[in-house]
């Protein structure tokens, strides 16, 4: 069995810098963008490897590729 991991909203925003706050990660789930995310108990948890993808598909090499996916998720 795998162990997965997990980030709450606020270990996300840490990973990022603090570029992207908690409030903005509410709004992206709210309007269904962002990483994929778990909601259990009330508690919102962001799976790793969901954030890393995210954070693949995001990756752009130079503007041409960044303005593909520009206001897209």
């Amino acid at each position: 069995m795998t162990d997965k991991k997990f980030l709450t909203p606020r270990q996300l925003t840490e990973r990022w810098g603090g570029e992207i706050h908690e409030r903005t990660l509410a709004n992206w789930r709210a309007s269904s963008r962002g990483p994929r995310y778990l909601r259990i108990g009330g508690k919102i948890l962001y799976d790793l490897a969901e954030v890393e993808e995210y954070e693949r598909r995001h990756t752009a090499q130079g503007t041409v590729e960044y303005a593909k996916w520009r206001g897209r998720d």
